[in-house]
This record gives C-alpha cells, structure tokens and sequence, in this order.
C-alpha cells in the first residue's frame, strides 16, 4: 500500500456518501417491485431524512464558509466545494422525487382510482365542499402578510408551509407588483383533504391547492397573479460548548428554546416560481444562493407518512407479526431462564415484549433491589419507563442515566427525565465532554442472600416505537464475565470515577474500544502475512473514522478479507488496486432499517463476534461511552453468522458501494432471489 496519510488516504467525504445513502432510500420509491403506498412512505422517509441533513449538516456547512479562509485551513476539506457539490446532488436528487411523484406514482394512484385533484379537476360539488371547507376550517388560521422592501421582515416559523402570492391592484393595471405569504396551516389540519366522490372512486386534494384556489378571499382589493409553495427551514443544531464546568442542562434547555428562531439553513421554493419573486424573497429574508432549494410543487413531503390508504391493504406490503420469543415470554421463572443460558432477541422480527418484560418483572419481582439503565431515545409513551416508575415507588433503587443530547430527542428525553425524578428515580444527565450512547441495563436480584446481577445488552435504544422498524439485537445475560464489567460501567456514569479495573471482556468508548478494534484488525494482518487465513465482516450503519479506514486499507493491502455492511455513510473506497481491492462494501435498504453492529474476526478459526452501540465513527470512537460485547453463547454465536450469511447472500435489496457513489444492485448470479429480511423473518420462525 501507497505511504496515505489520514489526509492523503482515499476518502469519500461523509455528507456525499450519506446523500448516497438517501439515494438508496429513494430508489425503494421508485422499484415498482414495491407496493404502492409503501413507495409513497419511502417519498416520507427520504423528505424526513433530507430535513434533517439541512437542519444541522448543511447548515454546518454553511456556518464553516462563511467564517472564511482561517477555519479552512483547519479543516481537511473546502466546506465551499462541499456545499456546492452537496447542493448539486440534492438539486438533481429533488428533480429524480418530483419526477417519480408526479410521472409514476400518481398515473398507478388513478389505476387504483385515486385521483390528486387541483382547482381545475373539481366538479361543481367538489368547488362548494372545498370552499365551504376553506371558510369553515382554513380561514381562522390563514392570515396574509403583505411583503414590502426595507420593512421589517416577517418571521417565518421554522419548516412552516407559506404560499408566495404575486400580486396586483385591480384598479393599477400597470402598478406595481406586490407581494404577501399566506400560512398553510397544515400543523392543524389535515394536509389531505378527501373531496365528495364516485361511489368507484376516491379523490383527495392538498390541503396547499385548497389554499392556492381560495387565497383570492384574502386579498379582495387585488388580483392574484400567481402562487408559489415556499418553507423556510432554520439552523437545528445545538450549539453547546462542552466545558468541564457549569450546568450543562441548563444549556440545553437554553438551545432548545433558541432552535425555532436560528438562522436560516434554507429557503425551500417551488422550481416554477419566476425569478423576480425569488429574488425578492431572498431580498427580504437575508438570502443567498447558496440558501436556496428548488424542489416541485410540493414541500414538507414527510407528510406523505400520513398518506390516506383508502382501506386498501392491497396496495401494502404484506405485514410480518413479530414472533414471540417464547422462551423468555412464556417462561414461569424470567430471571430463572436467563440464568441457565444466554438469550438473543432480534427485533422487529422478534417481538419487543421480553424486553419490556425484562423491566417489569425487576419492578414487581420482591427480590429485585436496583434496576440501572441509560436512556437515549425513548417513546413517548413507554412501558418500560412506567415500569422503573413503578419500582422506584415500591422501594427499590432505581437509577436512570438520560443522555440530553440525543439529537432532536432533546426535550422529550427531559420530560422523562423530570418525570422519572418525581416518582422517587435517581436521575443523572450528561456531563460536559461526553455523549453516553450504549444501551445497557442491569438488575441486581437477591438470590440464597447473595446479589446477583442480570444485563440486557443491544445495539438499540429503549424504545418500544422504533423496535417494531428498526432491525436491532439484544442480549440477555446473567455471566459474570459481563455483568461485572456492566456494573464498572455504571459506577463510571454515576460517580464519574475512573474503574479501577480494566475491561478485560467488553470493549468500552473512552477506555478500551477504539484500542482493541485495533489489535483485533492487526491480528488478521499478521495472520494474512504469515499465510494463514484471514477475514473482518463488519456490520454497521455508519463509517467514517479515518483513522479506522486507513487501518481498514492496511489489513486489505496484507490481504485480509473485508466483507462490510453499512446502511448508510461509508467514506472508505473499496475496489482500489493495491489498497482496497480485498475491500467489499454493500447496503441493505428494505422495510426495516438496518441499525445493528455486528463485528466479526476471524482469529485464526476462533472467531471473535461483538455486538455493539458503535459505528465506527469519529464521534463514536473517540467521544462518546458505548459499549461492544462479545457473544460467549456458542448457539447464540451460531446464530448471528447465520443472520450475516443471510445478509451476505442478499440479491434483492443489497447495493454496492463504490467510488461512483450509483448504488448498483448487488447480483451474486444466483436463480433464487434472496431478500435478508425476510428470509430472517423465516429463519426465525422455522427456528421457533
């Protein structure tokens, strides 16, 4: 291999390679393979997503070119030529979401008679039932504000639907233009509207048209020339400085009122909209060019989640009930089963329940004398935090750790926080400098007077909403090689004291993580040179680390096999001659969202497997507490390589990654099409 430096190295930068990702999402809306309104829900998942880039990527970006010159040259990239490229991608990305939106997925919408009416299709009762609706329903929300230069400028609430209005006086044909925006109130009405139809039909209509058709009703001294869709989306990063002194909830709390009144991070707009307009516009909010997002007629397309389905289940893919895992959930004796063996749960083919049940049996177990665990993300409405309630209530030591910087989680991570405390909870919250990511918990139980400590260990949060989409995997243990070093864990958290011990078999951010994934890499290397077999399969959503793909290049150059899994950025390039080229990396994209780390070494025969909270990171790695553990469990072992061959063998909804960034679909030449998830679900049912 070549002498790269971690700045010289082959080297996808990762805002490019995430909107690879998102490509790949949308592509899941344009396979026709796909039913219909699972294709309109992939349009969400992209347009959520893409929100969400703006919010805090782009906007970063941003803030990184306008500081100018001295910040650049501390950087390893031109942030300018980054945003350009990025805002390329995104530009040709929104023309590919119109095109499939208005060419493909409405023609098949009206195959099934489901017909997207505008001001022009209705008949004579839809135009009274839309204009009765915009008086009835729309008029105590809709209030025009007229745009003039030099004024004052409006305040556009952050992601807020508008309609841009051109306007002109009746009596001054030859006046002026003016302009105004009209809200479209689409936080507290439905922004699809189903209008009076055929008894063999079903027409709806956006809530926007209905607000474009009757917006003359506001200006009745005007004609209304044109109307053009805008959103205006602000800077939804948290700017904390982690210091090591002062009260760091009190900052969040601090940015979280200040979120919906940042800077802006773009102004969305219709792509038809005139140039005159726009530019008035970007006069009037403080724009520049590099603020702007052409997109078609419609934005906010994460409202497509709440696409009407017209009862027809027809046009979904078929549902797959998560399986009970019985050998937890039907068991008389919880605790008891788990000390016999290991036991292994993958949602959401798998049902959450032993998870849930895992709380509520420590809760009202009379034995049970401390529950522990750390809170990332939680539902909103949560069983399991009900559960520690509850047990805190009954006497029991119950102690929470709540990350407060888990990313848009923010304030409903406080509410829990401020909820938990109030039931008797001890509750502790990030310390300035570190980001606690791993999820784990820990039930000490009293047996024959002696304590006995019960973990559950994941590469997901505790969240009862996300694991019926995310594709995560749990470990139940009572082995002391584990519980014991989950118990240091803990202690760390709660007193922030240095353990006294090593971690000998978990691998832990800020202790040992980063190191070991090193020796274990360097081990492959070495075997590689020494002619024995070597091989690294990784599965993960994200990896980034420079540090980690140049050792990743090392091993590959030795002639280590590398096999990766990544859903979404991957900044290492494989394929490359004399450094990547034992490099393979593919993307599953499908129903569930890929979310589990699995790291697997060969070792010589004598695999090492770990599952983990970790991708890899610089954040990950270097910033924040996660932990990766091992699987002992020689069934459980048997069991994930079984799901990574599965994965490895997928022809359906496997993507390769290159340097070309096209998201090919991976053919491995075989007759038998072969989707992972749900020849999962399948092993896993077959297995039950």
């Amino acid at each position: 291999m070549k002498n790269f430096t971690e700045e010289s190295m082959p080297y996808i930068n990762r805002d490019v390679s995430w909107l690879a990702f998102n490509h790949r999402v949308l592509q899941e809306a344009i396979d026709p393979a796909v039913p219909l309104f699972d294709r309109i829900k992939f349009l969400a998942i992209y347009s959520s997503n893409l929100d969400e880039f703006f919010k805090v990527r782009v906007a970063n970006l941003r803030n990184l070119v306008r500081v100018g010159k001295k910040t650049k040259k501390k950087l390893n990239f031109d942030p300018k030529r980054t945003l350009k490229k990025v805002l390329k991608i995104v530009n040709q990305q929104q023309t590919d979401f119109s095109r499939i939106f208005e060419e493909e997925i409405l023609p098949e919408l009206g195959t099934h008679k489901i017909n997207l009416l505008l001001s022009a299709d209705l008949n004579s009762e839809q135009s009274e039932f839309v204009d009765a609706y915009f008086h009835n329903n729309l008029l105590p929300f809709v209030q025009p504000v007229l745009l003039v230069k030099k004024r004052i400028r409006p305040f556009l609430n952050n992601g807020a639907l508008y309609m841009a209005c051109n306007l002109r006086q009746k009596e001054d044909e030859n006046g002026e233009r003016q302009y105004a925006l009209v809200k479209v109130p689409s936080d507290h009405l439905p922004r699809f509207i189903k209008l009076p139809s055929s008894s063999n039909s079903h027409d709806f209509m956006m809530l926007d048209d209905i607000v474009r058709r009757s917006v003359h009703y506001l200006f009745p001294g005007y004609i209304v020339k044109d109307t053009f869709s805008i959103k205006l989306t602000r800077d939804a990063e948290l700017y904390i400085d982690d210091e090591f002194s002062g009260d760091l909830l009190q900052k969040i709390r601090k940015s979280l009122n200040n979120r919906n009144i940042g800077p802006a991070a773009r102004l969305v707009y219709d792509r038809e909209m005139s140039d005159e307009l726009l530019n008035f516009l970007m006069e009037c909010f403080d724009l520049e060019e590099m603020d702007l997002l052409p997109e078609g007629r419609y934005h906010n397309n994460s409202d497509f989640f709440k696409f009407p389905d017209f009862e027809m289940n027809h046009l979904k893919q078929a549902p797959l009930p998560p399986l009970p895992y019985k050998s937890l959930e039907q068991s008389d004796n919880f605790f008891e089963s788990i000390a016999q063996r290991d036991h292994i749960n993958h949602v959401p083919f798998q049902s959450y329940e032993s998870v849930v049940r895992f709380f509520e049996e420590a809760a009202t177990n009379p034995d049970v004398t401390h529950i522990k665990i750390v809170q990332y993300r939680v539902a909103k409405k949560s069983r399991i935090m009900k559960a520690l309630m509850a047990a805190s209530q009954m006497g029991k030591q119950v102690s929470v750790f709540i990350e407060v910087k888990a990313r848009f989680d923010e304030e409903n991570n406080l509410d829990w926080g401020e909820k938990l405390a109030k039931a008797g909870v001890t509750v502790h919250y990030s310390f300035p400098g570190l980001k606690v990511h791993s999820k784990i918990a820990l039930v000490t139980k009293v047996e024959k007077n002696q304590p006995k400590l019960y973990a559950y260990l994941s590469t997901g949060n505790f969240h009862e909403d996300t694991a019926r989409v995310y594709s995560d995997l749990g470990l139940f243990t009572a082995d002391k090689k584990l519980t014991n070093e989950i118990a240091r864990v803990f202690s760390f958290l709660e007193t922030v004291k240095v353990p006294g011990q090593n971690f000998k078999h978990l691998l832990v951010g800020q202790f040992n993580l980063r190191e070991k994934l090193v020796d274990f890499i360097d081990k492959e290397i070495k075997n590689a040179k020494a002619g024995k077999a070597a091989k690294i399969i990784l599965k993960m959503n994200s990896l980034q680390d420079h540090k980690m793909i140049l050792k990743l290049y090392e091993a590959s150059t030795a002639g280590v096999k590398i096999q990766l899994m990544i859903r979404g950025i991957c900044c290492l390039i494989p394929g490359i001659k004399k450094v990547s080229e034992n490099i393979e990396v593919r993307s599953i994209v499908d129903r569930y969202l890929e979310h589990s780390r699995i790291f697997i070494f060969h070792n010589n025969g004598n695999e090492k497997i770990y599952l983990s909270s970790a991708d890899w990171m610089v954040r990950n790695l270097s910033y924040r507490i996660e932990v990766a553990f091992p699987l002992y469990d020689e069934a459980i072992r048997k069991e994930v390589l079984d799901f990574i061959d599965i994965q490895l063998k997928d022809n359906v909804k496997a993507r390769l990654l290159d340097r070309k960034q096209l998201n090919e679909y991976y053919k491995n030449g075989s007759d038998i099409a072969t989707s992972a998830q749900l020849e999962t679900y399948f092993y896993l049912k077959r297995k039950e």
